[in-house]
């Protein structure tokens, strides 16, 4: 079970989200549906990467898949969202768990460069099978229910998704399967002597990961009206791995600060500036020459100095 400060400080922050639409700020409404869903795609990725220790380069693909699928039974073939959601989203864990069969004999940059394949295989159906993607022209008139169709009660189904979808990710990374997957990073060789398979251990892995990414997707592509075929591409998985990077890998609240702090960044540096490539590479090179850790990495830091100066 989490701390109770964990339990207050989790409930204070969705409590303070619910009262964000009374500002009246419709700006402030949508940039916080986002926020949401990326916080969400960063933490399904940092199941792989923080827990089991795999760096994925494709992780947009079940982003993407999810979208598609949940935008395809809802506006092509008129399911209720009920059911486009789940199925959406079970249709990304078994592509996921599929991709992750072959991913997972593989380990460190052959293990990268293998989810970087599959992904571009999926960017290229979704590019070429365009009399059901809708090609490089995207897949646009995403069908709603009504009672979703108001960005004000959009937004609180996303805080009630993601909501439940973080809470389900801590429970699963703080389990017995979660600690196992800890120790599958910390030394495979080891805990395979101690009788875990460390192979199916990383598939199951990858799944969650792709399931929960395809969950983002599907709210992406419903708070937008459209998927496309960008939200496959390498960078789209680029941008997830910096957010989890910059929040830091080793902690599960880490990767919720870094999507947040990334996005805001990039809203803020568009105003101003065309060049958001330019400072995304300069946060990369910082991330990679001083804050390995990433932002929790830095906060423990500063809280060691401070006693060691209190001390003294």
């Amino acid at each position: 079970m989490p701390e109770r400060r964990h339990l207050i400080a989790s409930a204070v922050v969705v409590f303070l989200l619910a009262l964000l639409p009374l500002s009246g700020s419709r700006y402030a409404v949508d940039v916080a549906t986002e926020v949401l869903i990326y916080v969400l795609f960063a933490l399904s990725l940092n199941v792989l990467i923080g827990f089991t220790g795999n760096i994925s380069f494709g992780h947009a693909a079940y982003f993407a898949i999810g979208g598609y699928a949940c935008a395809i039974l809802l506006t092509t073939y008129g399911w209720p969202l009920l059911f486009a959601l789940p199925a959406a989203v079970v249709l990304a864990g078994m592509v996921a768990a599929f991709v992750g069969y072959f991913c997972v004999r593989l380990t460190q940059i052959y293990f990268a460069m293998l989810t970087l394949a599959f992904a571009m295989l999926v960017w290229g159906v979704a590019f070429k099978w365009k009399e059901v993607t809708g090609g490089d022209d995207g897949f646009t008139g995403i069908k709603l229910p009504a009672v979703l169709a108001d960005h004000t009660s959009y937004f609180y189904f996303t805080l009630a998704v993601v909501a439940a979808g973080i809470a389900a990710l801590w429970t699963i990374c703080h389990s017995a399967f979660g600690l196992t997957l800890i120790a599958v990073r910390e030394n495979s060789v080891r805990t395979g002597f101690i009788g875990v398979d460390t192979r199916r251990m990383r598939w199951a892995a990858f799944t969650v990961a792709g399931t929960f990414g395809g969950l983002a997707g599907a709210l992406f592509g419903m708070y937008h009206r459209g998927m496309y075929i960008e939200n496959a591409y390498w960078t789209e998985s680029a941008q997830v791995l910096i957010m989890v990077l910059l929040g830091g890998i080793y902690s599960f609240v880490g990767p919720i600060i870094g999507a947040a702090v990334l996005y805001l960044l990039q809203i803020f540096t568009n105003q101003y500036t065309p060049y958001w490539p330019t400072v995304l590479g300069l946060i990369l090179l910082v991330i990679v020459l001083v804050l390995p850790d990433g932002l929790i990495g830095l906060v423990a830091r500063v809280r060691a100095y401070r006693k060691a100066w209190q001390r003294t």
